[in-house]
């Protein structure tokens, strides 16, 4: 095993993004560093691969070697192959640095997992390789198009499985918001509006990332490589929204147009008054992100999540006053969170939603969900009354704890109507 464990930059991006344009052109600089990459790809022919091949000059030159890795993704199939190439590649002592460059269609969240996954005879990658640096690269002239798209990876052919019902929105939302470092490529094809308002998105996305506007792939390599920028756990609390609800508010990105802030309630959501909301106008709402208490499912938290184009809304767990205190788990943080926000008589049950809007939508949002809350004749026929309320929303079955069985239950996934479009110009 090497004494020194090899540092690792993740380079994620949607496809089309320019991560191999980074590449080559870091394969091609004269920096001095012996990198060793790992190209993964979902297609049985490797193109990404194939391309850096064709300047076999510059790899020669630099010593620095790719291994391709295909027929499967990194976070999934491939875990116990990547696993095995990176420890190879960290033993060989060779090298100082390795990029991996994720398909352009998985999460860097699984794939940052892999390494802390464990292989049957007990090895793991953090004995040999530690992640430094998560880089998304992102489409400065294309961005804005694909995440207002209304299309499924599946519309593209990009699903990996038929259960595979991600929406593109989605996906680089998942990439932005779990980077350390965002480039934001093809520059020199958007105008200085288009690449104000997307990096005004990606920042009010994930306000501690650093953002470099690049051109044709061209970075320094010390900004993405060396940095010491990645940390688990600050990286799971990175999302824009996230920060919002905590109240650290990022109002520098006003600046670009784009604003956030959280709706907060102390009362039950009427479903059908809620799916009316779910079902109208969003135009203008760029992310939404919380939880919901709905009056007819008074014990259930369900979950709100919308990126682009698509809605997520689906059972998230239970509120704590809906359970015994010994149900809550040994967790330290769990506790102070439940007691924390625990108001009489309904304890922690509330609406807490963060909304990332164009502009400053506010008092509008809030005026609509607030015709969502259970008027006070509704209120009165608490709680065994609420459950008689027109309800909407998918029968979701969750085991409570301590029960047994499984308790996982698939989000609902909506398209916003063309006729409520949300971000499109008229």
């Amino acid at each position: 095993m090497s004494a020194k464990k090899l540092p690792v930059t993740l380079l994620s991006g949607f496809l089309g993004a320019g991560k191999t344009t980074v590449l080559n052109h870091l394969l091609a600089e004269a920096h001095g560093h012996r990198i060793a990459v790992i190209v993964n790809d979902m297609s049985e022919i490797n193109i990404d691969a194939a391309l850096i091949r064709g300047d076999g000059a510059a790899v020669t030159r630099t010593e620095e070697k790719v291994v391709e890795m295909q027929n499967g993704c990194i976070c999934c199939t491939l875990r116990e192959d990547l696993l095995l190439e990176v420890r190879r590649l960290a033993e060989d002592g060779r090298f100082d640095y390795l990029l991996i460059e994720s398909t352009g269609i998985s999460e860097p969240l699984p794939v940052a997992e892999t390494f802390t996954f464990e292989m049957e005879n007990g090895d793991i990658l953090s004995d040999v390789a530690m992640l430094d640096t998560m880089v998304t690269v992102v489409d400065g002239a294309r961005f804005l198009e694909d995440f207002h798209a209304a299309e499924q990876l599946r519309d593209r052919g990009l699903a990996v499985s038929e259960e595979d019902t991600r929406g593109i929105g989605n996906l680089l939302v998942d990439q932005v918001e779990f980077a350390d470092v965002i480039l934001l490529s093809k520059c020199d094809l958007a105008t200085e509006e288009v690449l104000q308002q997307t990096e005004g998105i990606l920042r009010k996305l994930n306000p501690g990332a650093i953002l470099h506007r690049i051109s044709g792939g061209k970075i320094e390599p010390d900004k993405i490589m060396g940095t010491g920028l990645f940390n688990f756990d600050k990286a799971a609390e990175a999302p824009g929204w996230l920060q919002e609800l905590r109240g650290e508010h990022t109002p520098e990105t006003e600046e670009y147009g784009i604003t956030s802030f959280v709706y907060r309630a102390r009362r039950p959501f009427a479903p059908k008054r809620l799916m009316e909301f779910i079902n109208g106008n969003w135009r203008g709402i760029y992310r939404t992100k919380g939880f919901m208490w709905l009056a007819t499912r008074h014990d259930m938290v369900v979950n709100l999540s919308q990126a682009g184009r698509f809605i997520n809304y689906g059972p998230y767990g239970w509120w704590g006053a809906s359970l015994d205190p010994s149900e809550w788990g040994v967790d330290e943080e769990t506790i102070k969170l439940v007691n924390k926000n625990w108001r009489d008589p309904w304890g922690d049950r509330r609406q807490e939603i963060v909304f990332i809007t164009d502009g400053n939508m506010e008092a509008s949002i809030t005026e609509r969900l607030d015709a969502c809350l259970l008027t006070d004749e509704e209120l009165q026929y608490m709680p065994e009354g609420w459950k008689f309320l027109d309800d909407p929303f998918p029968n979701w079955q969750m085991q409570r704890p301590g029960v047994g069985g499984d308790d996982s239950v698939e989000d609902e996934l909506l398209e916003i109507p063309e006729s409520a479009d949300s971000f499109l110009n008229d």
